[in-house]
């Protein structure tokens, strides 16, 4: 018999993590095993008047607490924690699991209304839940919780799409668990003996229709309904209740199950779980549902035009904002990894950094690798050193390759992009993590703390790294000072032509990772402008939403020179227009200059030194045949490539013999 599915995509709204585990233990017992997933959420309400970015820190309060739900998980169960900032609880919970596509929402009740609704009214279950269950896009579960075992589960059935959604899950709750599922049906008191039989073979029937576990129809004679159930209550220990088919008359709105089954889970004392599922689609109704459709469209078309970037970015910056202790335990952020079958890639370029990689590469093996499996590959991506650099880096344990000698078919560029690019071919982790080897201060959190986003939240595909970056001066440390080509320059650029990624804190920060699935699809900036242009070109194939960024607290690096940072800002003004002239299809400049001159004095003479700053652009990696090939040989798959779009020549790609040079390691 072909049984409507269980539910595959549950999401579970958690105010109080510490009373989550029956919702979740509950939540697993009516789950779909075979493809389900299971979201607990937790929402942070910012009043009106107050920006959606001060919900950032909630939200990490948040994050952190709803780790602990993931204790609960049952096993085979895997649990994702998200959290998401709005002006009322109601409104997160409808949008994510309209995101989620979940089919079950699960709320958990204490038995009693704990608020008044906003226009005064009682709630029926509390203003949060009443609002979600009237505009729910999915089936809706409430749970007044009792605690306890599932020994014997009662299932009070009147027939109708409720019920049956009420056998179901009691149905599924009693295998999982090895209880005993009892259907129940109340009869009016004194019915003849035949129409009790009749009762009884109906009641089995729609019990092996609707079940596929053992069942004990029971019907009952009473004059009252309600005392009737409530009395067999006491002898189960939970009670699943559908909602009534439609409301009596003198119900009015009030109730939102019907005021049987909300009377049963209010007075009784066990765990009691009430159900409605969607409104069933009938013959009758397709004309009503063309109409729904067409007014749900012009008010989706209404809300995208008047939602403003300024809006965007406030929410994006309060829901997408980590800080890595909320990734620090690493036996449960390698438990997630390997649950969720990722592996990671660290890549760590260097040029000329012998005085710190030893350090670097030490510990990241120690931490990350050895003590917990957290990554699985390291590879220091070297620009041709002329000091100890991979010597040091290789005694540590580091895979080290050169980058002007891999893919030498193509040429090579100096650049850090470049060697960011070229790491793409040498690697293999479904997550690449870069983190830069300049660093004094360096901690495994600038690992951990960066890819733990893309391991916990599946929407996240990018995040960024950002810090305090002290600047030295005259030899003295000095808070605050770092980061000159950030607020001079990528920050105006940005608020003026890329609004939207406004909400980053340091978008030029060298620590940063992605999926490789994204990563192999976009262009690589070949030096100064390849985080910038990450960004930009990040955003278009994702959105705002798929970005995240984590506060990895204090990064002391060395620090460069003015005329070197003058040199970067060239560099990264004209990738940027670049990308606003191909946004906006069209040559904005008739001209934009490669060659920056710079003004010489010294020894009674004064001149300009002419300087060619032209960051060149590599095509997405998987238009490259090598990568492609290396990656069928792996048993991986590639985005979605057709022969087109693969470079069979070496068109736009500079000849080994014509190799170009552009500052910057």
């Amino acid at each position: 018999m072909n049984r409507p599915p269980l539910p595959s995509r549950i999401l579970i709204p958690v105010a109080n993590p510490l009373t989550a585990e029956e919702l979740v233990r509950i939540g697993a017992g009516l789950m779909e095993r075979k493809a389900g997933t299971m979201t607990v959420l937790g929402v942070v309400e910012v009043p009106e008047g107050t920006p959606l970015s001060e919900g950032a820190t909630h939200a990490r309060q948040a994050r952190r607490l709803l780790q602990r739900v993931l204790d609960f998980a049952p096993e085979g169960v895997t649990i994702h924690p998200i959290v998401r900032v709005g002006r009322r609880a109601a409104e997160g919970v409808i949008e994510a699991a309209t995101e989620l596509d979940s089919d079950l929402i699960v709320f958990g009740w204490g038995g009693k209304p704990v608020a008044p609704r906003a226009d005064g009214a009682v709630a029926v279950f509390s203003p949060t839940i009443d609002e979600v269950v009237r505009d729910a896009p999915c089936d809706i579960a409430v749970i007044k919780q009792g605690g306890g075992e599932m020994g014997r589960i009662l299932v009070p059935v009147r027939g109708g799409p409720h019920a049956e959604l009420a056998l179901r899950f009691a149905d599924s709750l009693a295998r999982r668990s090895g209880g005993q599922l009892v259907a129940l049906h109340i009869v009016p008191a004194g019915i003849t003996a035949g129409i009790k039989a009749q009762t009884e073979r109906a009641l089995l029937s729609f019990v092996r229709e609707h079940a596929e576990g053992r069942a004990e129809p029971l019907v009952v004679e009473a004059v009252n309904v309600r005392n009737a159930i409530l009395r067999e209550a006491e002898n189960a220990d939970v009670v699943v209740m559908g909602a009534s088919a439609a409301p009596a008359a003198n119900e009015g709105e009030a109730f939102l199950f019907g005021a049987l089954p909300e009377a049963v889970a209010t007075k009784s004392s066990k765990t009691v779980i009430v159900v409605k599922t969607r409104e069933p689609i009938g013959e009758a109704t397709f004309d009503q549902l063309a109409r729904r459709a067409e007014t749900l469209a012009a008010a989706e078309r209404a809300a995208n035009e008047s939602r403003a970037v300024p809006l965007r970015v406030e929410r994006w910056f309060g829901e997408s904002n980590f800080h890595h202790r909320e990734f620090g335990d690493l036996d449960r952020l390698v438990g997630l990894k390997e649950r969720a079958g990722l592996t990671v890639s660290l890549v760590l370029p260097a040029l000329n950094e012998a005085e710190t990689i030893g350090a670097i590469v030490s510990r990241a093996r120690r931490d990350l690798m050895e003590r917990h499996r957290l990554i699985d590959e390291l590879l220091v991506m070297d620009s041709d050193s002329t000091d100890d650099t991979r010597a040091i880096a290789e005694s540590e344990g580091a895979r080290v390759l050169v980058h002007q000698q891999v893919l030498t078919r193509y040429g090579s560029y100096h650049g850090k992009g470049e060697a960011l690019w070229k790491s793409l071919y040498e690697t293999s982790g479904d997550i690449v993590v870069w983190a830069d080897t300049d660093v004094r201060n360096w901690h495994p959190r600038m690992v951990y703390g960066t890819i733990g986003p893309l391991i916990a939240e599946e929407r996240i595909q990018y995040v960024k790294g950002y810090y305090r970056r002290p600047i030295v001066e005259g030899g003295i440390l000095k808070e605050g000072g770092g980061g000159r080509v950030t607020e001079l320059v990528a920050r105006p650029l940005i608020n003026l032509f890329y609004p939207e990624l406004s909400g980053l804190i340091q978008p030029l920060s060298g620590e940063y990772a992605g999926r490789r699935s994204l990563l192999e699809t976009i262009p690589f900036f070949t030096s100064y402008a390849v985080e910038i242009g990450h960004l930009i070109d990040v955003a278009d194939r994702v959105g705002l939403e798929g970005l995240g960024q984590v506060d990895l607290e204090r990064r002391i690096h060395r620090n460069q020179e003015l005329e070197g940072l003058s040199r970067m800002s060239f560099v990264i003004l004209q990738a940027v227009m670049k990308r606003v002239e191909e946004r906006h299809k069209s040559r904005l400049l008739p001209e934009v200059g490669s060659t920056m001159k710079l003004p010489r004095s010294g020894g009674g003479k004064l001149g300009l030194e002419v300087i060619e700053l032209a960051d060149h652009e590599r095509p997405p990696m998987v238009r490259i045949p090598e990568y492609l090939e290396r990656r069928r040989a792996a048993g991986a798959r590639t985005n979605g490539i057709v022969a087109s779009d693969v470079m069979t020549d070496d068109r736009q790609m500079p000849s080994s013999e014509s190799e170009t040079e552009v500052v910057g390691g």
